[in-house]
């Protein structure tokens, strides 16, 4: 056991702040079910299970969108902001 140990409020704001867009992706994800599910009485003559369907293809779009731009963020950060190190070229011998 360390001697340090954290708490889950700020272990959740700690992983937070280390990947911002996954809080994103699931409050657009929860958005966009409550949305349609409020949608659903009004769908017309759509089928109850394409407009299932179509939910359920915009919710995982967006969190797929959501952790794209997260992983697009994550690699500008970590090679073209702040490079930890400087990037070596492989030097033929």
């Amino acid at each position: 056991m360390s001697s340090y140990e954290e708490g889950n409020d700020s272990k959740f704001m700690r992983k937070v702040k280390e990947n911002p867009f996954v809080p994103a992706g699931l409050a657009g994800f929860f958005a966009i079910v409550g949305y349609k599910l409020m949608k659903m009485k009004h769908r017309g003559d759509t089928k109850m299970s394409v407009h299932l369907i179509h939910m359920r293809v915009a919710a995982q779009g967006f969190v797929v969108g959501a952790m794209t731009v997260g992983v697009l963020y994550s690699m500008y950060r970590e090679y073209i902001a702040e490079p930890s190190e400087p990037q070596k070229a492989i030097q033929p011998k």
